[in-house]
């Protein structure tokens, strides 16, 4: 198994048969090669105790399977935090398995622990939205999507499923059955000292080159929990269609779609929640931040892929064209919402284009927006968002982009200036 974390003396234990291990089937536990030390494997695990047997009972009860004696079970509550990225989640007992949110009810929590409430009027209620199974729990226990709500029924400031979902369920946008297939980077780093995974402590790797796509030791680091994130998504529900690694060592890709509408926004993030329990057992640090490594080193970005049910038919190209027109001349809102630290990323270098320049083009990943080969030479298609951060809300960005699209309409002067500039015949 590929080395994805040095081991550490706190929480873990030898163990001489891995295979006994590797065959359970909640992740419970991710198994970690020593650095040359040893031939023996170590794993990390979420207790104290590091005696063999305390272990094996825990790991135990984890995988019960409580189907054969009650029809109860445990439904988790995941939300977004005061910070707009952070994710937090708790269970409840449910007295029998439900297929649709409408059979769920809502919840709160403290507002106030969250950065989300006053503590003097704490109270945050949760709607569920979104139904996923639980890969670490199994059987009929499941994971739930929410948004957050006032106790007068009207959405907090950070809850933007809600202006979302008013935009999906508009008519217009509703008829254009808006697609999207969502490339969400990330970066792995070492616990405690929080530099990428594999990298040596406060030094370098080689140059970039050989770690895009690339296999083996000395290129690969995270293959497992990519993998593992991979099995967990699929097990879940959740619409992954691949992943792959990244340019920059210790960075790791997974595509979600093409999902319609409001439901890229809730695969996404029950994605991200899946991956940051990963890690969390793995004892890896999961980061977003869209330029962690300063200098020479690819960013990580959230390219979103985009198309109308216009842009699919005889003649799309011509609504693609006519939708970067639009996208050029809201340009700065969109920037504005598409992740905090996206500056760093977005330079012109390392396949970004300069964040206070719109561009668009045909394969040339150094644009705003791209268009692929296929799209041009078949003349209908989709078009690639590149200016969103790995931070950023898929709700924000899905919307945003069918609003700017779909409903927003430009002043006749506006978009003759634009087509002008952009040299586009619209």
């Amino acid at each position: 198994m590929a080395q994805i974390l040095a081991a550490s003396p706190t929480c873990q234990m030898r163990v001489t048969k891995p295979s006994s291990i590797a065959s359970s089937k909640l992740w419970s536990s991710v198994m970690l090669k020593q650095k040359k030390q040893s031939r023996s494997t170590s794993f990390r695990v979420m207790a104290l105790q590091s005696d063999n047997s305390t272990i094996n009972r825990v790991e135990s009860l984890l995988n019960l399977d409580t189907k054969p004696f009650t029809d109860r079970i445990i439904a988790e509550y995941i939300w977004i935090g005061g910070s707009g990225i952070d994710l937090r989640s708790k269970s409840r007992t449910l007295e029998k398995p439900v297929e649709d949110p409408s059979e769920l009810p809502k919840w709160n929590y403290d507002g106030s622990s969250t950065g989300q409430a006053p503590g003097e009027d704490s109270e945050v209620i949760l709607y569920p939205q979104a139904i996923f199974r639980d890969p670490f729990r199994g059987g009929n226990n499941i994971l739930v999507i929410c948004d957050t709500w006032t106790p007068a029924g009207e959405p907090i400031p950070t809850n933007k499923r809600a202006r979302a979902a008013e935009i999906f369920s508009n008519k217009k946008v509703n008829e254009e059955l808006p697609w999207f297939g969502i490339e969400q980077e990330y970066t792995l780093l070492q616990p405690n000292v929080n530099w990428p995974l594999g990298w040596p402590v406060g030094a370098y790797p080689g140059p970039q080159g050989p770690y895009y796509c690339g296999v083996g030791a000395e290129k690969s680091w995270g293959r497992d929990i990519s993998d593992a994130h991979y099995k967990a998504c699929l097990y879940a529900g959740i619409n992954i269609s691949g992943t792959n690694g990244e340019v920059m060592p210790g960075q790791w890709e997974f595509q979600v779609g093409p999902s319609v509408g409001i439901e890229a926004g809730d695969h996404v993030w029950c994605a991200r929640y899946l991956l940051e329990r990963i890690t969390e057992q793995a004892g890896v640090v999961l980061t977003l931040d869209p330029k962690p490594i300063e200098g020479d080193w690819n960013g990580a970005g959230c390219h979103t892929n985009y198309s109308t049910k216009s842009m699919r038919e005889e003649g799309g190209f011509e609504v693609i064209k006519k939708a970067i027109l639009n996208l050029s001349l809201r340009h700065m809102e969109h920037i504005s919402a598409y992740g905090e630290g996206n500056e760093r990323r977005l330079t012109g270098k390392h396949e970004t284009a300069s964040i206070d320049q719109f561009s668009w083009g045909v394969a040339n990943r150094g644009c705003s927006i791209r268009v692929g080969r296929d799209t041009e030479k078949k003349g209908k298609g989709y078009l690639e968002d590149r200016r969103p951060a790995s931070n950023m809300d898929p709700y924000i960005v899905t919307s945003l982009l069918a609003e700017t699209t779909l409903l927003w309409e430009p002043t006749l002067e506006a978009e003759a200036l634009a087509a002008q500039k952009l040299s586009l015949n619209v």
